[in-house]
């Protein structure tokens, strides 16, 4: 079934998965209504019962199904590639295969790895906890009594602070977190030196990925905010950038070529090879042998959180990916991996004890 224009979405600006997908719309120049906060509770206004997704998370789309009933969708990652088949013009995923899958690796480090920066700087500094507490409770609605908002801020914070450990935030991962964020300040500025976006001179759905967390710690929250702008003016400004790039005209040749990968991406995979892929490869090791709990080796020191069942999935499904390019293309993305660590990612993974 064909989908409808405008289409209908809920978020919040503080969500880095809403930002996402406004920009990937904008872009696209696909019309839509975005509900913010609690508008999607009025029915007068979305002239709609709205279902409920079955993980209440952030963005929420609303699309009719097979049966024409409406379905509320929420993982950013397919519904990109849903659009880009439903909507012509702008595609953010590159035509060549071998870009494509790295395109959806970064996409994923952003998704699942940078997001572990935004959640952890945002609730472990008093600075960025005070605001997120007076601010975000604020654009669920706008006009909420002081009282009211105050009560919602200090639970909101409490509850958000108690749920770092899922995130993988603590005492011992704080410091490799941080680090992290700031080896992949200064390989994303050099890339923003030599072309506009990662995936060239047009944005692909891995650009938005990164966007979409950089809202946050580029722009919002205070101390991540500092940092940057210290460090990496570039990067600061390119959310900007590409918060509203509807304006933008492409062409196919404007995509980085499957060539240039290693040269100007290299950094950044070695990057992901380093942090993201040895957590996300123990995570699937623990859910393969029922565990609750993942261990993991960043820079030769201690990862240790809960194991989390989505980005199980997320290593299954880029090993799908890889497994679906024809055996030239494999070939390929073996010598763009070799020497960064992201070969694991494409590698059997242990049996489970």
């Amino acid at each position: 079934m064909a989908l409808p224009a405008p289409l209908l979405f809920r978020g919040l600006p503080g969500s880095p998965y809403t930002r996402k997908m406004l920009a990937v719309l904008r872009y696209r120049r696909i019309p839509y209504r975005f509900l913010v906060g609690n508008q999607w509770l009025d029915e007068a206004s979305t002239n709609v019962e709205l279902p409920l997704p079955r993980v209440n998370l952030l963005p929420t789309f609303y699309l009719p199904n097979a049966e024409g009933e409406l379905e509320a969708l929420t993982d950013s990652t397919p519904l990109i590639r849903h659009f880009d088949k439903e909507f012509e013009g702008h595609a953010v995923i590159p035509p060549d295969p071998v870009v494509a899958f790295i395109d959806y690796l970064i996409e994923d480090y952003a998704d699942e790895w940078l997001t572990k920066a935004m959640f952890h700087y945002r609730w472990s500094y008093q600075n960025d906890i005070e605001k997120c507490q007076n601010i975000l409770v604020r654009w669920t609605d706008i006009s909420e009594p002081e009282e009211k908002i105050a009560q919602q801020g200090s639970a909101f914070g409490e509850r958000q602070i108690d749920r770092l450990y899922v995130v993988g935030s603590n005492d011992t991962t704080g410091p490799l977190i941080e680090a992290s964020y700031q080896r992949f300040l200064n390989i994303f500025k050099k890339i923003l030196e030599q072309q506009p976006y990662i995936m060239g001179h047009r944005p692909g759905a891995s650009d938005f990925g990164v966007y979409g967390q950089l809202t946050q710690l580029a722009q919002f929250d205070p101390t991540p905010m500092s940092l940057t702008l210290s460090e990496a003016p570039r990067v600061y400004a390119w959310v900007d950038v590409v918060d509203d790039l509807s304006g933008y005209d492409v062409e196919d040749k404007d995509w980085i070529s499957r060539d240039q990968l290693s040269i100007q991406l290299g950094d950044l995979l070695q990057e992901i090879g380093r942090t993201y892929t040895p957590v996300m490869l123990a995570n699937a090791e623990a859910l393969m042998g029922s565990e609750k709990e993942i261990t993991a080796r960043v820079d030769d020191q201690p990862w240790i959180q809960r194991a989390f069942p989505y980005q199980g999935k997320c290593v299954q499904w880029i090993r799908e990916q890889y497994e679906c390019l024809s055996p030239v293309d494999r070939e390929f993305i073996d010598e763009v991996f070799a020497g960064t660590g992201c070969e694991a990612l494409i590698s059997p993974l242990p049996s489970p004890h």
